[in-house]
């Protein structure tokens, strides 16, 4: 067996970052003393990364079942919905944090090929892809580097696929200066009789290696995501793996026409930890082991080592386990598409992982010893309640005295970054390719996409404030899931299920825990209250930041990726208003709150209060209500209210057309904190005058306030008496404030 002749197992799986207790769990499930091969295996599979750790107890917390549910969460690369029609829905969320911190483009990159690899694996096509993108301080060089390379890398590789990005999110906050957040959704079609499951089964089946060759980017990565960045992460370049989008869609096509033969057995994505997680998860999961020969895996460079060979993460790779007999026909399909496939093993009875090299035995382990759910260490870390909690708990608005100039605060809130359009970074993302893609000249507050064949169409969302989270880790988390389903409902689909990847800082820090078992709460609850599962997701620890001997942990962040279905394309609804004389209607109940607001925050500088005013059954009952009534026709245009407040949605909602609206405002309490406040359980809908009986009805029947505020009309934004100016000028401002911060 090859290894260091200066080898120390002790201080070789310290350095990998295995725990002395981990370490000797190894030796006791190997019966001996591990190689250097065999420590690399069980240092990545046991990373935070691969075995969830510190986070599979609370996840399995979570609820995962449901009647639309083909794969639970865990059960497959993906989740998968059943939509109808002998259809199903494939999606999932992911980070790719720390490789983005370090090269942005590949970083990024390589996010979005990793993510649609996990979808066409299972046999669906990918059709839409969303985006979550966290950042620093604007002003710092830094976080304009960042951004640049992230939106360039998210935009090369996903428009050289062929893939519309159909929503998504930008923030910044100084939390996220070294550490910024980069989380990559895919959804994907499949029809549910040709889905491909990651199991590896049948002693004698042949393994094969399908895709790209093997090189040494990414050697390491699992590791390198489960550990805190520091000034001296550039040197981990090699960690960041490198992605080819023309090789991904060749590898697509293949993928998805072998799925339509009998020739396969299972099929798995070779992400993090590459060869080796791929044969333990597929192994594991069929109970039977694996003889794998090294030297026959295609290389990108000579006398790779063992280790580098099972560590690599380079893309656009895929294990393939083909029915003995019918390798030819597997063969034939990827030689049309000339890539690579590669006899590389074989599936054997037991348990066993053997490796070989030239014919030698290099490593050696139990399958299901290195997997989440099998061997892999769980632990439950303790948690404590921060200080600035109660501090945020006991925040006091009356203090905050009221601007005497609205008009100047408006001016300031939709010029800032967090809430101005991001038409900088949308403009580098193709969102018409293909032509399923509905939204890109219809608004909604979710991406649309067709589903051919049908008259159905699918909603999607990615939503987090983590402003809200921080304030609140619970309540926070739970008004992510509310804000994911309103968008869906706003949009005219039903809320089905939810993926998440879950961002927080280190593990072991009693204060993060804290947030971070917070925050699943509050996703259980929600879930359970929408009826929407969770299918899975992806949790990332380690996000933040030791400069200079401090260190700085982002704000939680955990983001919610929620899919709808729209049972009929008539019910797509868009957010804008494209006529006059429409009424403009709040739905749902006003409360005089400023708390964690934008408006707070960056205007008035209280960077600490509570979270906005939020009542889950309240939520729930006005968003059954509001697609209740735009099923039945009787709503022209909808949009939440959420960053910003009344006064950004109904510029939101006025500058597709140009067209202004008139509104008064009676209620009592702060006029700023009904314009630019952001209490949860709000909509804006535009009706029509001889549907407004019917509306009204409607909302009375469902005991769901509403409040009548004006009309579309004339060309500006009115409140109260009070000329906000016109929508042009208006959206000059909000539309260009991005383009200024980065030139």
């Amino acid at each position: 067996m090859s290894q260091p002749t200066d080898y120390s197992p002790e201080e070789t799986a310290k350095t990998f970052g295995l725990l002395p207790e981990e370490y000797s769990q190894v030796v006791k499930y190997l019966g001996r003393i591990p190689n250097f091969t065999e420590l690399s295996i069980y240092s990545v599979m046991w990373s935070e990364h691969c075995s969830y750790k510190n986070s599979i107890k609370w996840l399995k917390t979570l609820p995962k079942k449901g009647p639309a549910i083909l794969a639970e969460a865990g059960e497959e690369n993906a989740g998968l919905v059943d939509i109808g029609d002998g259809l199903a829905c494939a999606f999932k969320i992911e980070s790719h944090n720390h490789p983005s911190a370090i090269e942005p483009y590949q970083g990024a990159a390589t996010g979005v090929g990793g993510i649609n690899r996990d979808i066409f694996t299972m046999g669906a096509r990918p059709v839409g892809q969303l985006n979550s993108l966290r950042f620093g301080d604007p002003n710092s060089e830094r976080t304009k580097w960042l951004l640049k390379g992230v939106v360039k890398g998210i935009g090369d590789y996903g428009n050289s696929f062929g893939i519309p990005v159909i929503g998504g999110e930008v923030y910044f906050d100084e939390s996220y200066n070294q550490n910024p957040l980069v989380n990559a959704m895919s959804i994907g079609i499949v029809e549910t009789h040709k889905t491909i499951s990651a199991i590896s089964e049948g002693p004698g089946n042949p393994v094969f290696i399908v895709g790209s060759s093997t090189g040494k980017d990414g050697i390491h990565g699992a590791t390198f995501a489960s550990g805190d960045l520091s000034d001296d992460s550039a040197d981990d370049l090699p960690s960041v793996q490198v992605g080819d989008p023309f090789q991904e869609k060749l590898l697509l096509e293949a993928s998805l026409e072998i799925a339509d033969t009998d020739c396969i057995i299972g099929m798995q994505d070779m992400g993090a930890a590459g060869i080796t997680c791929s044969t333990s998860e597929m192994s594991a999961k069929g109970e039977c082991g694996m003889d794998i020969y090294l030297d026959r895996v295609p290389t990108r460079q000579k006398n790779m080592l063992p280790f580098e060979i099972l560590l690599s993460e380079s893309q656009e790779r895929m294990l393939v386990v083909v029915k003995k007999g019918r390798e030819q026909g597997v063969l034939n399909i990827f030689d049309k598409w000339d890539l690579n496939c590669v006899e590389i093993g074989v599936v054997t009875e037991g348990n066993q992982l053997r490796y070989f090299m030239d014919d030698k035995l290099v490593a050696e382990a139990p399958a299901d010893s290195l997997v989440l759910g099998g061997g892999a260490p769980v632990y439950e870390r303790e948690y404590t309640e921060p200080a600035y909690f109660a501090k945020a708990q006991a925040f006091d608005q009356s203090i905050v005295k009221q601007p005497t100039d609205l008009k100047e605060v408006a001016q300031f809130l939709i010029g800032h970054v967090n809430i101005a359009s991001k038409r900088w970074v949308t403009d580098q993302y193709d969102s018409m390719v293909g032509t399923i893609n509905m939204s890109t000249n219809k608004p909604s507050d979710a991406g649309i996409i067709s589903i051919k064949g049908t008259n159905k169409a699918i909603a999607a969302t990615v939503d987090c404030n983590a402003r809200y989270v921080y304030a609140n880790p619970e309540e926070g988390c739970a008004m992510a899931v509310a804000e994911a389903a309103r968008n869906i409902v706003c949009s005219g689909g039903k809320p089905a299920a939810i993926t998440n990847c879950l961002n927080f800082g280190n593990p072991y820090s009693p204060e993060a825990y804290w947030q971070f078992v917070g925050a699943i709460k509050g996703m259980s609850k929600a879930c359970l209250a929408f009826k929407t599962p969770v299918t899975g997701g992806n949790v990332s620890f380690y996000n933040q930041s030791t400069i200079d001997g401090k260190t700085v942990p982002v704000l939680p962040t955990p983001t919610i990726g929620m899919i709808g279905l729209i049972e009929s394309k008539e019910h797509i609804t868009s957010l804008a208003i494209a006529k006059t004389g429409l009424n403009l209607i709040l739905v749902g109940e006003h409360s005089d709150d400023i708390s964690s607001s934008q408006y707070l925050i960056q205007y008035h500088k209280e960077q600490l209060s509570k979270s906005p005013n939020f009542d889950l059954d309240k939520e729930v009952q006005m968003q059954s209500a509001l697609l209740a009534i735009i099923q039945s026709g009787l709503v022209s245009a909808a949009h939440d209210v959420s960053d910003g407040g009344l006064f950004t949605t109904l510029l939101e909602m006025t500058t597709t057309y140009g067209i202004g609206v008139e509104v008064n405002i009676s209620a009592e309490g702060r006029l700023d904190g009904f314009l630019f406040g952001e209490s949860q359980s709000r909509v804006m809908v535009a009706i029509e005058d001889d549907k407004l009986d019917q509306f009204k009805k409607e909302m009375e029947k469902a005991t769901v306030p509403f409040s009548m505020l004006g009309k579309s009309k004339g060309d500006s934004i009115k409140i109260n008496d009070i000329n906000f100016g016109t929508i042009s000028n208006l959206y000059d401002t909000y539309s260009n404030a991005l383009h200024k911060m980065m030139s």
